[in-house]
């Protein structure tokens, strides 16, 4: 005979045997960082090729081209800084040349001109300069650059065939613009 359906329901409940938790392996690359402390007082050129967090004072200039440049909420720097990425969190006097970003946090001031591809300023920060953001320079610029111009000679045409049809408009487009035109029949 068969068994009953309530009967194998119960034998299926029985659990498996467990498996141990194994969790996944995560490598982290470690963070090499130089640090002028506190009480370290820095006159001249600084340069490395490592990230550099400043949480004491420099004076003259440095030059981190390819990594980061922090100052600490004690930081105190009179100094030109060159450098990939520049985070202020304390006081800077000088100016500042960024091949990537500038982030201002609410408690840093920076007085002098800035140069980069993007700037961050949050709520709370100082700063007095001027800022020049550059656009990355690639083929793909040059590229689009051509494509703006076919865009505006394909656009004119529109606005020639509206003209020969006597629509009463005209619109002048702008590089990089496309103009519609919906003919009425």
């Amino acid at each position: 005979m068969l068994q009953p359906a309530q009967n194998q329901s119960t034998s299926q409940k029985v659990p498996p045997t467990p498996t141990p938790y194994t969790p996944p392996k995560t490598f982290a690359p470690t963070l090499e960082q130089a640090t002028i402390g506190r009480s370290m007082v820095i006159k001249g050129e600084v340069s490395g090729s490592e990230a550099l967090y400043i949480d004491g004072r420099v004076e003259g200039s440095i030059h981190f081209g390819d990594n980061r440049v922090t100052i600490g909420r004690n930081g105190s720097v009179t100094a030109d800084i060159q450098a990939k990425e520049v985070v202020i969190m304390g006081e800077v006097k000088g100016n500042i040349e960024c091949t990537d970003r500038l982030d201002i946090r609410s408690e840093g001031s920076l007085i002098g001109d800035v140069v980069t591809r993007r700037i961050s300023v949050e709520d709370g920060a100082m700063m007095k300069g001027s800022v020049q953001v550059r656009a990355e320079q690639k083929k793909e610029k040059h590229e689009s650059a051509s494509e703006s111009k076919t865009t505006v000679a394909e656009a004119d045409k529109p606005k020639a065939a509206a003209a020969a049809a006597g629509a009463g408009t005209s619109a002048s487009p702008v590089a990089g613009s496309s103009l519609l035109y919906k003919g009425s029949n």
